[in-house]
């Protein structure tokens, strides 16, 4: 057992294909791929239950309150975000893998917390869907929307304040929600320093989820290639990858990986960002954001730095 969980050692973090590694290790190339198949499929069975537990409402108003002391966005539950994880052409694939970067891959969905570990994953849809669709039929996505994750009930941002939903954090990749936050439009934003306020606000919190998966890549270096596998495969190395990733946290270490993501400027080849998405948003979506604006703008919400950063390069 130890020698097989070298060879998966050996896989994740080098990235060398299963042929690769046969010739390195004298052994068959189809061996080397059951191992890997096996034991990636073992270590989610056996850690995701202690790793990476469906949260309770505890945990949501835990993380809530990490998000505020760390990252200065009271009442966030998560930071969420997608991959296109890019995989050679699949065997009969056809166009379903086919995404709008041009290559094929599998749409890797992830909730990370404060501390950039992956709460809940969605990891094995076409390559050819938008994040945001994803995220809407998946089953963490219909979850929120019938709200039936045991979110914890509405909290005021401040004292005597209006309650106001616990929210997720997100790019434009997704749809405006209630309890789903994106940035505010470009056009939004010009000449307006409110909105940009916000949209700066949001950034840092929701760069968390970024930050996860760069470190994600930097360890496993799987990640920084096109995985030479078909998907059904795929989706098993990267739920033990991520499993992994939550088992091996210490928060100093990951300053490591964060230079070496800077240092490096991207997170590799075999990730890529995903669509944004154009759609259309209820009025109380809008009303929700624009008072978490004007929370931020506020004596009691307003960070003392948000506006330097706001300013930063502009001549005017």
């Amino acid at each position: 057992m130890l020698v097989m969980n070298f060879y998966v050692t050996m896989f994740l973090a080098t990235g060398e294909s299963y042929r690769s590694l046969g010739f390195s290790f004298r052994i068959g190339f189809s061996t080397i791929r059951e191992i890997v198949e096996e034991v990636c499929h073992i270590i989610w069975k056996i850690l995701s239950p202690i790793y990476m537990p469906k949260p309770r409402k505890y945990d949501w108003k835990k993380i809530s309150k990490e998000y505020k002391e760390l990252w200065n966005f009271p009442n966030c539950l998560r930071s969420l975000d997608g991959k296109h994880i890019n995989i050679r052409c699949p065997i009969k694939g056809g166009s379903a893998y086919y995404n709008y970067k041009g290559s094929n891959s599998i749409v890797l969905l992830a909730l990370v917390d404060a501390h950039y570990r992956f709460i809940t994953i969605d990891v094995g849809s076409y390559g050819r869907n938008t994040e945001g669709n994803v995220f809407a039929k998946s089953i963490l996505g219909n979850a929120f929307e019938n709200k039936k994750l045991d979110v914890p009930e509405d909290t005021s941002l401040e004292d005597n304040g209006e309650p106001m939903p616990y929210v997720i954090v997100a790019d434009e990749a997704f749809a405006l929600k209630p309890y789903l936050m994106r940035p505010y439009s470009r056009v939004s934003v010009t000449g307006n320093e409110r909105n940009k306020t916000f949209n700066y606000r949001l950034s840092r919190a929701r760069r968390v989820v970024e930050n996860a998966f760069g470190i994600l890549s930097a360890r496993w270096r799987v990640f920084r290639t096109v995985i030479q596998v078909q998907p059904n495969s795929v989706d098993k190395i990267v739920l033990a990858a991520c499993c992994l990733h939550n088992m091996l946290y210490r928060s100093h270490d990951y300053d490591y990986y964060l230079d070496d993501i800077n240092e490096e400027s991207e997170i590799g080849e075999g990730l890529d960002n995903l669509e944004p998405l154009r759609g259309n948003s209820t009025q109380r979506s809008f009303e929700v954001r624009d008072k978490y604006r004007d929370y931020f703008l506020s004596s009691n919400g307003a960070a003392p730095w948000q506006y330097e950063m706001v300013r930063r390069g502009r001549i005017n």
